[in-house]
């Protein structure tokens, strides 16, 4: 899915951004009547409460993407200060003042909700304290965008209809036109980021850069009519007059030749022309100036934990052979002998492994989702409001993203989420992973996370809104595993699939630190993958390239799943008869997203409430 992480990206596009000195500040947040109910008989709720009110109204006024991403309109003038000194340093004052309130309030005198909140709150605002020191500042900053999540890319998908802005009346038409024309200022403030790297010597590598360059060129081929920021005009709602269309239409038009393809086009030069000269022929974080302690603080970021890299390199050796052990067994099942690398070059040749078309990804994802509706009941007392799309990536986007992604509806429902699959290159998707990709990417995976948590108005906004990936996507990858209760992995080739989407997870923990702790290059990495998974060598690719953008986010979704798998076994094991697993997925689902140690203290308690209960 696409989850707003702090890393590289910190001082960026999802977290450097704030108002001019001059604009006003917006009025605090009204604090839903479910909270406020809740903490009206104490006080310390009380007085947190009105704290995460203040933080939010702070914090919003410093992240202005954040709202776009949740629906919300923004100000073009807030969003061209992305990437600049004065951001930073209202976001620092901004989260030591949160840190100076929430330390004046007695944690012992709240009640056990809001203790998880508190502890929550006071892990997520330490660790954004740390990452907006001069120290991190200065690898961090310099590095505006690279080619998975940059604004670059990103900035089309939110302006697009169908993405997250309002297109329903000529008002929200022209509020979405003028936050188009903000985005020259704000790749030419990114232009002067990388100028400073540059000079101090912490550049991009040079594999990350011509990524660019080539999102970029796809973005410029496109015709103006075909555009993914001209798409709200293409076709009107009824709330948009019939007389205001063609104004629209011209206005539109007007903005993408005169501002928003010139800004694609300075950028697109400044990178070829400047930049990719003075990039780094590495990929791995140790081979650049500070990478070494940069990896270390990105993996507590991602993980949420206190992690040392070796260790994390020979848990995912470890995984990677026990799950190997598994394939073995179903590749037998398939009908296959000799040996596993063998089967893996069989299953990425085998036509019968892959989709004729999209059409046919798209029955099959469809398919599944009907089987595990009919299931859900059985695991979980509660389901998320919105529904949930499924359709490809745009052709624009497709050779540049992985397998599937989600992407998050509106927290009123309003707005479906989206389970976007890969139809690029067909021969190197595979049929057997249709399943455990649905659920991950769907039901129960992300939407039912994100939708659950963000449905629910008794939650402060960071808990809603918020998360850390490993929690994020660790339980989207122990959602997989609920496909063996769901009777899903009966089939051998869909058994096959979730392996194999397993071993995937286990092998970034590989990869990801041989690439930033033990000079890994791009093709050692590729190759690792190929040889221990039946993943096509397009998929692999992307893969890699994806770790060497951004460090560390990709091995927490194996360190957040084991995390869930081991917190379920030891209740389980306490519970026994008592366990239930609605009840356990209610637990780990019902607080919005944590930090992983605030997850263990929490089911911890409920594991000891139970068993006192009885």
């Amino acid at each position: 899915m696409v989850l707003r992480s702090r890393g590289l990206a910190l001082a960026t596009a999802f977290l450097a951004v704030a108002p001019a000195l001059a604009t006003p500040q917006p009025q605090p947040r009204a604090i839903p009547a479910e909270i406020a109910a809740a903490a009206r008989p104490h006080s310390e709720d009380a007085r947190l409460v009105a704290l995460f009110a203040d933080d939010a109204r702070r914090t919003d006024a410093l992240d202005p993407l954040d709202q776009l991403s949740r629906g919300e309109t923004g100000a073009p003038r807030q969003l061209e200060l992305i990437f600049t000194d004065t951001l930073s340093r209202r976001r620092l004052a901004a989260a030591q003042q949160s840190l100076a309130a929430l330390a004046r309030i007695d944690r012992a005198q709240l009640t056990p909700a809001r203790q998880i909140s508190y502890d929550a709150f006071a892990w997520n605002k330490r660790d954004e304290l740390d990452w907006l020191q001069p120290d991190i500042r200065i690898l961090t900053d310099v590095q505006p965008l690279n080619h998975f999540d940059g604004l670059q890319v990103t900035f089309p998908s939110l302006m697009s209809h169908g993405g997250t802005l309002p297109y329903a009346t000529e008002a929200d038409y022209r509020n979405a036109l003028g936050l188009q024309g903000a985005i020259g200022p704000v790749f030419d403030q990114a232009i002067l980021r990388f100028r400073e790297g540059m000079a101090s010597g912490v550049v991009e590598p040079q594999l990350t850069v011509r990524n660019m360059i080539g999102q970029i060129d796809a973005l410029l081929a496109q015709p103006i009519a075909q555009s993914p920021f001209y798409s709200p005009v293409r076709n009107f709602p009824k709330g948009v007059p019939v007389s205001a269309r063609a104004k629209l239409r011209a206005d539109y038009a007007a903005m993408l030749r005169d501002a928003v393809y010139p800004a694609y086009r300075r950028l697109r030069a400044f990178l070829h022309d400047e930049y990719l000269p003075a990039s780094r022929t590495s990929v791995g974080l140790s081979e650049m100036k500070g990478g070494a302690e940069l990896y270390r603080r990105l993996l507590r970021e991602h993980t949420s934990l206190t992690l040392d890299p070796a260790q994390v390199h020979q848990l995912g050796l470890g995984e990677v052979a026990r799950i190997q052990a598994e394939m073995s067994g179903v590749q037998r099942e398939l009908g296959y002998g000799g040996t596993l690398r063998a089967f893996f070059d069989t299953i990425r040749t085998d036509p019968k492994f892959h989709p004729k078309s999209q059409e046919e990804l798209a029955a099959g994802f469809a398919r599944v989702a009907r089987a595990v509706d009919r299931q859900v009941p059985q695991l979980f007392s509660r389901v998320p409001k919105a529904k949930l799309v499924i359709q490809p990536y745009p052709a624009y986007r497709e050779k540049y993203e992985a397998g599937g992604s989600y992407n998050q509806g509106s927290a009123d429902a309003n707005r479906p989420g989206i389970f976007f699959f890969n139809a690029y290159d067909l021969k190197s998707r595979f049929l057997s992973g249709i399943t455990t990709l649905y659920l991950h990417e769907g039901i129960p995976g992300h939407h039912f996370q994100v939708s659950l948590a963000q449905e629910d108005d008794s939650l402060p906004d960071f808990q809603r809104f918020g998360g850390n990936t490993a929690y994020v996507e660790g339980w989207a990858l122990y959602a997989e595993t609920l496909g063996y209760a769901m009777g899903l992995y009966g089939d051998p080739m869909q058994h096959w699939g979730t392996l194999d989407d397993e071993m995937l997870r286990a092998m970034r923990l590989v990869v990801d630190t041989g690439i930033h702790t033990m000079g890994w290059s791009r093709e050692q990495a590729i190759d690792y993958m190929l040889a221990n998974s039946g993943m096509g060598h397009t998929d692999a690719a992307a893969e890699v390239e994806r770790y060497i953008a951004i460090p560390g986010q990709a091995l927490a979704y194996k360190i957040g799943a084991l995390t869930i798998q081991r917190l379920r076994t030891h209740a389980e094991a306490e519970l026994g008869r008592r366990f239930d697993i609605r009840a356990f997925h209610e637990q780990v689902l019902g607080s919005g997203a944590l930090p992983l140690s605030v997850l263990e203290a929490k089911i911890e308690r409920w594991v000891a409430q139970r068993k006192a209960a009885a």
